[in-house]
Formats: C-alpha cells, structure tokens, sequence
C-alpha cells in the first residue's frame, strides 16, 4: 500500500514538473522564437503558450525601439564650408 502512494505522489509531481516546463509566457515587448532541436520552427506572438519541453526550447527577443544620442560630426564640403550633421539610426 505505501508503495502504491509512494508511486501515485512520485507521478503527480513529475506531472507538474513537466507541465511547469511546458508552459512558456512571451511578453507584450517580446516576440518568441522556437527551437527544435537547434533548427528554428517558428515564432511565437505575446502570450501565453506551450511546447514540447524535451524537444523544443523558446528564446525571446525584444522588439522595442531604442534610441540612442549620436554625437555631431563636423565635415567640410566641396567649397569649404563646415557643416554639422547628426545621423538618424
């Protein structure tokens, strides 16, 4: 009887475990992409999803625009005037 209980509470935990694996939250900022096997398969939108925990791997990557400051340059043009510029990226 113990080793019948033993066994039951043994398979619930591995269960939960494995579910636990399986379930994969992308945020709202995020796009995730997934792996099987080291080859990519797809791409998952924001959400909540799930897959295959042995076999698949999800990776996120953000998508949020960054701005950075970038410095003026100064350049002379054909008839020698100076003129400052700052790039876009």
């Amino acid at each position: 009887m113990a080793g019948l209980i033993a066994g039951t509470v043994v398979a619930v935990v591995l269960t939960v475990v494995f579910f636990t694996l399986a379930v994969h939250i992308v945020q709202q900022y995020e796009k995730g992409v997934v792996f099987r096997f080291g080859r990519v398969v797809g791409e998952k939108s924001p959400g909540t999803g799930s897959h295959s925990a042995v076999r698949q791997r999800t990776a996120e990557g953000l998508v949020r625009v960054v701005t950075m400051p970038i410095q003026f340059q100064g350049i002379t043009i054909r008839d020698n005037v100076s003129v400052d510029v700052s790039a876009l990226s």
